[in-house]
């Protein structure tokens, strides 16, 4: 069985039709691909947040694979790792799997990044990842719901302050997440033009 999108997502326009097959094709190559960078972890001291490669995934499949698809890839990512598989960003104070990694100090990270993907997925779905202007916000809004939620999750957990908090959750963050958001919202709306050109033809 095959189908076409009313998505406008990069994945949508290159593939406009595609089957159930395919769109599994998709997921299981988005949750190996988010796992991957997850596995990029540089530990941050008296912190158990660790910085990751994981937002630089969840921004690119997000804006990608437009709503419906990167929220189900994310889901899917999430429900394998609470399932067993190691695939969350190692840390220091937790294992890289389990139910425990979702409700533990770290799991608000994970939550804002499922619904960061539905953000990220919906704006593309409008073409917001086709011109810098319009990606480079929309970018920003998905990395502040993600430590956002980090942040709130982590406070509570952990019955920190705030000022502590936001040294342990998002300072050491900043410069990483800015690199991140500049390369996708450079990078998306280049390939865009090129694949114009390409259809164009």
């Amino acid at each position: 069985m095959s189908f076409a999108s009313n998505s406008q997502s990069l994945r949508a326009t290159v593939f406009p039709r595609s089957t159930v097959l395919t769109q599994g094709l998709f997921v299981m190559a988005g949750v190996a691909f988010i796992s991957l960078l997850a596995q990029i972890a540089i530990p941050v001291p008296g912190s158990p947040v660790p910085v990751t490669g994981q937002t630089l995934a969840v921004l690119l499949i997000g804006t990608t694979y437009g709503a419906r698809l990167g929220v189900l890839t994310f889901a899917t990512y999430l429900l394998a790792g609470v399932a067993g598989a190691p695939i969350f960003a190692p840390s220091a104070t937790s294992a890289n799997h389990g139910i425990d990694r979702l409700i533990g100090a770290t799991g608000g990270y994970l939550v804002g990044m499922l619904v960061a993907s539905l953000l990220l997925g919906y704006l593309a779905d409008r073409k917001a990842d086709q011109k810098f202007r319009t990606s480079f916000p929309a970018l920003l809004l998905g990395d502040a719901i993600i430590f956002t939620l980090g942040l709130l999750w982590l406070q509570q957990t952990l019955d920190l302050s705030w000022a502590k908090t936001i040294a342990a959750g998002f300072t050491p963050f900043i410069l990483g997440e800015a690199i991140k958001i500049a390369i996708t919202a450079t990078s998306l709306p280049l390939i865009w033009r090129r694949i114009s050109r390409t259809l164009n033809k």
